[in-house]
């Protein structure tokens, strides 16, 4: 749509930060107040309607987009939304490993092994680590703890790690980049180990580098998000 506002802005309220347009409150698409838990967000999320130009851009509004999401999508059932992505944690990226060459097998585990051994001290639970693609469960107690970490986070938290789950295939890069256990070029090599060891066997493709930057930049953006809260 075209812009049809002048200038955005901040203001404390009971219960958190609101953005205004032009002295009005936002709402979400579902007609929810705007409502932000931090002024650091509240800010950033300002910051990206002022930026628009003529017409306003969504996909240059991420934050915006994710605090939607938090209101409209997570906190009407955050304990639906917190299964789904637990369900993530019972094929982990990081629990799959190539066995040949062996030069991939030495990074896979070189990268992902001591975000596999965090994740056993940080949860107490140990993980069915498998050569190949084949499903194999984890253990039932395993999967229950990382259910209830998971469940734990409120409904920003939550539409942060949606992005950062789901793009890197791994719950556990996930909760490791929330509790700030790794930092974001660490996590990123984790989650696009895979891609990259193709890219440097083969050659880079022009539409597959797109993708991959694509999905790092929104990668990023949840990070950040993160971070704001």
């Amino acid at each position: 749509m075209k812009r049809f506002y002048k200038e955005a802005a901040v203001r404390a309220v009971d219960g958190g930060w609101e953005v205004l347009l032009d002295g009005r409150p936002v709402r979400t698409p579902a007609r929810h107040p705007l409502l932000l838990p931090t002024e650091r967000l509240a800010r950033a999320v300002a910051t990206e309607w002022n930026a628009q130009g003529e017409k306003i851009d969504p996909r240059a509004m991420p934050f915006t987009g994710l605090a939607n999401a938090a209101i409209d999508r997570v906190a009407p059932d955050k304990e639906a939304f917190a299964a789904t992505l637990a369900r993530y944690g019972e094929s982990d990226l990081l629990c799959y490993r190539a066995d040949h060459p062996a030069a991939l097998a030495d990074r896979q585990a070189r990268v992902w092994d001591p975000l596999i051994a965090w994740a056993r001290r940080r949860f107490d639970v140990d993980f069915e680590i498998v050569c190949g693609v084949m499903h194999r469960s984890q253990p039932e107690d395993t999967a229950r703890r990382l259910a209830h970490a998971v469940a734990a986070r409120p409904p920003f938290e939550l539409a942060a790690l949606s992005p950062l789950v789901t793009i890197a295939g791994s719950l556990l890069i996930a909760l490791a980049v929330a509790e700030e256990a790794i930092d974001l070029d660490t996590a990123w090599s984790a989650a696009a180990l895979d891609e990259q060891w193709q890219a440097e066997q083969w050659g880079e493709d022009a539409e597959a580098a797109a993708v991959l930057a694509n999905r790092r930049a929104e990668f990023e953006s949840a990070e950040r998000f993160l971070r704001l809260l």
